[in-house]
């Protein structure tokens, strides 16, 4: 888990640096982007809601993420609603992601000495997904660049994150070594 997570950060880097190189084709390709990215966070959702009880509040967000996605991929930047619309996704989005990075960081903080890069990020997420609120329309010209630097950030988050797993494996086992 851990060597796919370094992978899929990775990965996600690239991604994000290629969308900052050619914001153009990234906008107007975003309506696919956020669309697969709410369709995958829905069915991820809706998949954890059978598989576990979670709360009615991500079980009712994983579905209205799933049928946004829905909508996006099936009519992408068609109409200047369904791109603004988009915009505050996206906003809405980076706060979220940059809110669950900042929390997990503080939560690893006891077994992860790198946990203060995951607060960095979160809190750069958070930052952008308001400016991306209170400036909506310089946004929609900036979506490329946007959209490439989420991508970074959960990628090195996806990297953090996963060494901090990787050391709480190690802290665990040798725990397990000395009881034994």
């Amino acid at each position: 888990m851990v060597v796919l997570s370094v992978i899929f950060g990775v990965i996600m880097i690239f991604a994000g640096i290629s969308a900052m190189c050619t914001p153009l084709v990234t906008f107007l390709s975003a309506g696919y982007f956020i669309g697969i990215l709410m369709f995958m966070y829905g069915i991820a959702g809706i998949v954890k809601a059978f598989q576990k009880r979670s709360d009615a509040f991500q079980t009712v967000m994983s579905v209205l993420a799933l049928i946004a996605g829905i909508v996006s991929i099936a009519r992408p930047g068609s109409t200047l609603a369904i791109d603004g619309v988009l915009i505050y996704c996206v906003a809405f989005w980076f706060l979220l992601r940059g809110i669950l990075a900042a929390t997990a960081a503080f939560q690893t903080r006891k077994f992860n000495k790198g946990w203060i890069w995951g607060l960095i990020i979160g809190i750069a997420g958070i930052l952008l997904g308001v400016y991306t609120f209170i400036h909506p329309m310089f946004t929609a010209v900036t979506t490329g660049i946007l959209i490439g630097l989420y991508f970074v950030e959960a990628g090195i988050d996806l990297i953090v994150f996963a060494t901090a797993m990787g050391a709480i494996k190690d802290t665990v086992d040798q725990i397990s070594e000395g009881i034994e």
